[in-house]
């Protein structure tokens, strides 16, 4: 395995973490050998796995404009960030509104650890190392106290759904997070699909190989996606594949799966409360 880098002291490098994964996906340098066996195994199982995490990638840079241009929302609670890459939250919005303030929660203490760093001088954006699976701790804790929830707040949850199991109520988790913020508020989410033609097979062989690491997904289907997003008013062009919600804002083109979206194998949406 080699030697442990110092910013990784106290992690269990041995277990994948699925932050570390997408940041492998992503390009990143911020994960070992366990994250890196994963994710190549998964995409043994779905070969579009690192086209779609870039699908999504843009995807979020695309929903951050809309949010802060269309809609003036400026603060955003970002769950499931992972580790800090080209495109993070507060340099999209705060590029628009320099006021703009952000709070990024991971679990993985890798995530968090690069995130504060690189926010060390940034007083409108921090990070905190929390379960989304908690969000009553998440809305109590200090670094949350940054954002005002009096204002309107963007909720984003972006690949981080489908990890949560149906047994742990993931209908209840965004509702506490919708009910916590004022009208004029937002969710932006992305969550792995089995709807999305001719990946479906893949998508579950995907799941597979995942259920012997400790990412377990699980991928559902276009229904079941939308009911999580109950209570929320969704914006043009409503739940679509990753690369199909706005292509316009990725002026660029670099979306990598832009003319065949179904690869995404996953559906996205804009909400507002």
């Amino acid at each position: 395995m080699g030697e442990v880098p110092g910013w990784a002291t106290g992690v269990d490098v041995d277990r994948p973490s699925a932050a570390r994964m997408y940041d492998y996906a992503l390009g990143g340098s911020h994960n070992f050998e366990a994250d890196r066996r994963a994710l190549e195994a998964a995409a043994k199982a779905f070969p579009d796995v690192m086209l779609s995490a870039r699908a999504n990638r843009l995807f979020l840079s695309r929903a951050v404009r809309f949010l802060v241009t269309e809609l003036g929302v400026t603060q955003f609670l970002d769950l499931g960030s992972g580790v800090p890459t080209v495109g993070n939250v507060h340099e999209v919005a705060q590029a628009i509104e320099p006021a703009a303030r952000v709070v990024y929660v991971d679990i993985d203490p890798v995530a968090i650890a690069h995130a504060q760093a690189l926010l060390a001088d940034n007083p409108l954006a921090t990070a905190l190392r929390a379960d989304v699976r908690e969000p009553a701790a998440i809305l109590a804790a200090e670094e949350v106290s940054l954002l005002d929830f009096s204002r309107p707040i963007a909720v984003l949850m972006l690949t981080v759904l489908h990890f949560v199991a149906d047994e742990e109520d993931p209908a209840a988790l965004v509702r506490t997070f919708r009910e916590a913020t004022v009208p004029g508020s937002a969710v932006v989410l992305s969550h792995v699909t089995t709807d999305a033609d001719g990946v479906a097979e893949h998508v579950r062989d995907m799941r597979t190989v995942l259920s012997a690491t400790s990412s377990h997904i699980s991928p559902r289907s276009k229904r079941e996606i939308a009911d999580l997003l109950d209570g929320y008013e969704l914006v043009e062009p409503g739940l679509v594949l990753v690369p199909s919600w706005r292509p316009e804002l990725d002026p660029a083109g670099l979306d990598p799966l832009a003319a065949q979206p179904t690869r995404s194998a996953g559906f996205v949406a804009v909400g507002r409360r």
